[in-house]
This record gives structure tokens, sequence and C-alpha cells, in this order.
């Protein structure tokens, strides 16, 4: 989609992306200019930028604006956003229940971003009943179309059964997948998964790829399960509070 910022210049969304990466004052004055003009994606665009502070000042609450404006013009994504706006009380009040409707509108306009959401609010129960059946769903529905982080979760409920009768072969399948696909919690479910095989020495790699590039959510977590796994992994236990300590927190 191309957006006519002046008469003499025509900007694409990849185009104001790249210049992002290049200069994002100018940027964010073209994508400003592009959304003003009515361009949803622009305004899809503006929203995040104004979210991360990206080449102008971080405003969550204008950037919560901008995800409404580009959702009353159709943009599943910015559906989605509005709904992490909404979930995480980011520029303004939180409502979960809120949020759940603008990730079921994603969703149901097929978004995979939009389907992971849905499905951990219906997982938790929070904002909307508890309702593991339709969460395994949207996992399932989202990692078929190659979302990674449904990858790991679809296989969670595989191998533990959860809404549906365990598999743990089609759950370290789609561990796998998820891991190469880059997310570090599928990397960490697969790593975890071959331990439990006795091939640690296939497991490590896996496991330091996690260290890396996890959260520090992530990190605390993963922590504990080591630290709970006996002598094979107290090496890489170790590791990983070192990570946490380095990064300071």
């Amino acid at each position: 989609m191309f957006f006519q910022l002046r008469r003499e210049e025509v900007v694409d969304v990849a185009g104001l992306q790249a210049m992002l990466e290049e200069s994002p004052g100018k940027a964010a004055q073209a994508i400003l200019a592009a959304a003003g003009q009515g361009a949803v994606e622009a305004q899809l665009l503006l929203g995040q930028i104004l979210l991360d502070g990206r080449g102008i000042q971080a405003d969550a609450a204008v950037a919560r604006r901008w995800f409404g404006i580009a959702a009353q013009g159709g943009s599943a994504m910015a559906h989605n956003m509005l709904g992490r706006c909404l979930e995480h009380g980011w520029g303004g009040e939180p409502s979960q229940a809120q949020a759940a409707i603008h990730y079921a509108r994603a969703a149901d306009a097929g978004l995979d971003w939009g389907l992971y959401n849905l499905g951990n609010l219906l997982a938790t129960g929070r904002g909307i009943p508890a309702n593991q059946a339709q969460a395994l769903m949207c996992y399932e529905k989202a990692a078929h179309m190659g979302h990674a982080k449904s990858m790991n979760l679809y296989g969670r409920y595989l191998e533990q059964g959860i809404a549906t009768a365990p598999n743990p072969t089609r759950a370290v399948r789609w561990y796998r997948r998820s891991a190469e696909a880059g997310d570090f919690r599928g990397m960490f479910s697969l790593a975890m998964v071959l331990v439990e095989r006795g091939q640690v020495a296939d497991a490590a790699p896996w496991l330091e790829r996690a260290r890396v590039e996890g959260n520090m959510n992530f990190l605390r977590s993963a922590l504990v399960t080591l630290q709970g796994a006996g002598p094979v992994l107290m090496g890489f236990a170790a590791r990983y509070a070192e990570e946490i300590e380095r990064r300071g927190e």
C-alpha cells in the first residue's frame, strides 16, 4: 500500500520502515503525515513508534488512540495492539475484558498474534472465563500459521494432555519447530525433553541459545526448572544464574 505524502512524493510502508532505520526523526514526520491523511497502515506504524519512542517522544496514551483509529479502519494488527494496550494498561486504564474483544477481532481476521494473545487470556481466565479447549484451538491455528510462540504452547498442551489426549511425539515435533523458528521458550521446551531422553549433548545448544535470547521473566522461571532437574543440569543452572546477575536484575 502506498501513501501520498506530497504531490511529488509517494512512500510505501516498507519505505517508511526502512526510513526508520536510517533516519528515525525524518521517518516519524513522514509516518505522521501519512497517518493524518488516513493511511491505516501508517496509523498503525505511528502507534508503534509512539509506544516505542522511536524517532518521536514516547507517548503510550497517544499510541493507544492511534491504534484505535487504525482498528476502526480495519487493521487486524491494530486491534491486536489495542488489545495489548488494554491488557497491560499502556496509555490508560487496563481492561482485560476489552482486550479480549480486540484480540478476538484480530483472531477472527486471521491474525496469528491475535490468536496467540486471545489464547493466553483463555488459558489463564484473565478478562474472560478460562476455557482450555478454546485456548488450544487458538494456539493450534496460530501454530499452523507459523507462529513460533504458539507452536511451543501447542506442544505443551499436547505433551501435558490439556484439553486433548496426550501426544508426546507430536509435542516434540512442535517444540522443535518452535525452537527452529526462533522462540526461546520453544528452545527450552525442546531441550528439556531431550534431557529427559538422556540426550544432554543435543539439548545443550538449545539451552545456551535460550539463555542468551530469553528475557528476564523466562530466565528466572527456567532457572527454577534447571535447579530442580538434578546434577546433570547444575552447570546450566549456574550459567543461567550468572546471566541473570550479569543483566543486573
